[in-house]
C-alpha cells in the first residue's frame, strides 16, 4: 500500500502543479496575435502537456475508490466543504476585486460554480456517488487496450469526422454523449490500470513515446485550428478528447511503473495540500493579472512568475489554513 500511495502522491502533485501551470499561460496561449510567436509555441507546449491534469485527478480517485474501498461519508464531507468554502473566498475575491457584483455570481451556484476552476468539486461528486456501486474487476491489459481504443478515441465525439465516399467512418456512434461520461471513463481506467502489472521497460518506454506525440499532437492541433478560426480554438484543449484521453493514459502509467518506491523532491506537501492550492491558485493568478502586477511584455517570464506565485502562495495559504483547519478539512 505504501508503494502504491508513493506513485499516486506523486502523480497528485504533479496534476496540480499542471492545473496551476494551465491558467498560468492562458492568457498567451489565447492571444491570437501572438499565435506565431516563438514565446506562444513555448505556451501551446507547455499547456498541452498539462491537459491531463484534471483526467489524472478523476483517474487517481478511480484507482482508490473504485476496488474494494470506496468513497465515506468524510470524503463527501471534505468535497462538499472544499466547495463551499472556496465559493466563499471567490465570493469576496468578487466583491472587493471585481465589478460583478455579490448576488449575480452567488445566485447560480447550484447550476454553475462562483468561480470558474471550482467545476470541479461539482463533478468530482459523481465519482464519490457511484463508488460504492462499482467494484473494478481485474481485466487483461488486452482488454483494457480494446475498451480504451473504442471508447476513448474511436467512439469519441470529440473525433474529428472521418468519410470515405460520403460514407461515415469516425467517430463510431456508441450513443457517448456529456463529458461525465469521460469523467467516470478515467476514474475506470485508473483503476483497472492500477491492478495491472505494468512494470516493463517496454510499457513505460511506449508510454513515454505516447505521451510525448499525443502532446505535440494536441500542440499542432491547437496551432491549425487557430489558424482556421482565426482566432482562439480549444478543440484539441477539452479533457474529453481523443488525444488528452491517450496523453493521461500514458502518464498515468508512466508514473505507476516509474515511481514506486520514492516520492520526488517537494511533491510531497503540494500532494498533501493538492485540493487547497486548486482552491487558490486561480484568484491568485487572476488577482495579479487584475492588479497588473504580472509581465505581460515578457511573456515566457510572465508565465513563470505566475506559475510560481500560483503554486507558492496556494500552498502558503493551504499550510497557513491547515493551522486553523486541524482535520484538513479544506486545507
Amino acid at each position: 500500500m505504501s508503494q502504491k500511495i508513493s506513485w499516486i502522491d506523486n502523480l497528485r502533485a504533479l496534476a496540480c502543479m499542471m492545473v496551476v501551470m494551465i491558467h498560468a499561460s492562458t492568457s498567451l496561449v489565447v492571444n491570437f496575435a501572438a499565435v506565431h510567436t516563438a514565446e506562444w509555441t513555448v505556451a501551446n507546449l507547455l499547456n498541452s502537456a498539462s491537459r491531463v491534469c484534471v483526467p489524472l485527478f478523476f483517474m487517481i480517485s478511480g484507482a482508490l475508490f473504485l476496488g474494494e474501498k470506496s468513497a465515506q461519508k468524510r470524503h463527501f464531507w471534505r468535497v462538499t466543504l472544499c466547495l463551499l468554502f472556496y465559493s466563499a473566498v471567490s465570493l469576496m475575491y468578487i466583491l472587493t476585486m471585481t465589478k460583478i457584483g455579490f448576488w449575480p455570481s452567488l445566485r447560480l451556484i447550484v447550476e454553475k460554480p462562483v468561480f470558474y476552476h471550482l467545476w470541479f468539486f461539482y463533478a468530482i461528486i459523481v465519482i464519490y456517488l457511484i463508488s460504492p456501486l462499482i467494484n473494478v474487476k481485474a481485466v487483461s491489459g488486452r482488454y483494457l487496450l480494446i475498451a480504451g481504443t473504442l471508447l476513448g478515441v474511436l467512439a469519441n465525439p470529440q473525433l474529428p469526422a472521418v468519410t470515405w465516399q460520403k460514407i461515415h467512418l469516425l467517430p463510431l456512434d456508441l450513443y457517448i454523449s456529456g463529458d461525465t461520461f469521460y469523467y467516470v471513463l478515467y476514474a475506470l481506467m485508473g483503476r483497472a490500470i492500477s491492478q495491472l502489472n505494468t512494470e516493463k521497460m517496454v510499457i513505460t518506454l511506449t508510454a513515454s513515446a505516447l505521451f510525448i506525440l499525443s502532446t505535440l499532437a494536441i500542440a499542432t492541433g491547437t496551432y491549425r485550428q487557430m489558424q482556421i478560426n482565426q482566432n482562439f480554438a480549444d478543440t484539441f484543449y477539452v479533457y474529453s478528447g481523443p488525444l488528452v484521453f491517450i496523453s493521461a493514459i500514458a502518464l498515468f502509467v508512466m508514473f505507476k511503473n516509474a515511481l514506486t518506491h520514492r516520492m520526488l523532491p517537494g511533491f510531497a506537501p503540494i500532494s498533501r495540500h493538492s485540493l487547497a492550492i486548486y482552491g487558490f491558485h486561480a484568484l491568485i493568478i487572476i488577482g495579479l493579472r487584475s492588479q497588473h502586477l504580472d509581465f505581460p511584455q515578457y511573456p515566457l517570464l510572465n508565465i513563470a512568475f505566475l506559475f510560481i506565485c500560483g503554486l507558492g502562495g496556494g500552498l502558503l495559504l493551504a499550510m497557513g489554513l491547515g493551522k486553523i483547519d486541524r482535520r484538513n478539512w479544506v486545507s
